[in-house]
């Protein structure tokens, strides 16, 4: 059931963003950067597409195993769309982005109960600074963990095996990522929100699952923030309170 939760919560998230005018333009505003990074980056990996498959699988001369390697070939085309998406959101995160999906968070807190619960009052300049330390430990050393994981699985005879783990083990630390900006802004320590993570994994999974999707997964970054306040809000705030 959280593994559908998950999954549900995340289009329940987009749908919101998509009707809420605010929500709509910072979430156009990352789609935007995602996009354009993306696009650069997917064009960067794809020079090297025919040497990574070939790190995986040289071609088969025999007729009878070659259209394996054709679908082999595909699937590792769709898996660096996907890397392209992650590693773009890596680089939109240190630019910009953690500000946009902070305020995301907050204005869904918002229009949902009609308050925010207040945190410790600091400058602009210390606030964004609190907000990029907490991104290293909360994104992107699990993320980059999980693709270094991947990149070290093709030397691997299990290496088709070993990328799929990874890229769904990023999907599920890109969803603990916006699972964990109210904790965060509320001060909780790094140990209770990866107790959190570890008992919400199947929650997380469904979650990330959209982010494993080409395309779609740029749009569902996008709007992420959203569906992942609207769960801890619901149920985590919910289950407190209740």
């Amino acid at each position: 059931m959280n593994l559908i939760k998950g999954i549900a919560y995340n289009y329940k998230g987009l749908k919101m963003g998509l009707k809420t005018p605010i929500l709509l333009f910072l979430g156009l505003i990352r789609f935007l950067v995602i996009v354009l990074l993306t696009v650069v980056s997917a064009a960067l990996i794809f020079n090297y597409h025919n040497e990574i498959l070939n790190l995986l699988w040289i071609k088969p001369e025999s007729n009878w195993i070659v259209w394996l390697w054709y679908i082999v070939s595909w699937l590792l085309t769709f898996l660096i769309m996907g890397l392209s998406a992650v590693i773009s959101f890596l680089v939109s995160q240190i630019l910009f982005s953690v500000m946009i999906m902070d305020a995301m968070s907050r204005i869904t807190e918002k229009r949902v109960t009609g308050q925010e619960k207040a945190a410790k009052q600091m400058s602009w300049f210390k606030y964004f600074y609190f907000l990029l330390r907490q991104e290293i430990p909360r994104a992107v050393i699990p993320v980059m963990i999980a693709l270094i994981l991947m990149v070290l699985g093709w030397f691997t005879p299990l290496s088709p095996v070993t990328t799929i783990i990874s890229a769904l083990a990023a999907g599920v630390f890109l969803a603990w990522d916006n699972t964990d900006l109210i904790p965060a802004r509320r001060y909780e320590s790094f140990g209770a929100r990866l107790k959190f993570l570890i008992k919400n994994l199947g929650f997380h999974f469904g979650f990330g699952l959209w982010f494993l999707i080409p395309i779609l997964n740029i749009v569902f970054l996008s709007f992420a923030p959203v569906g992942a306040t609207l769960y801890y809000i619901e149920h985590i705030d919910g289950e407190i309170t209740g």
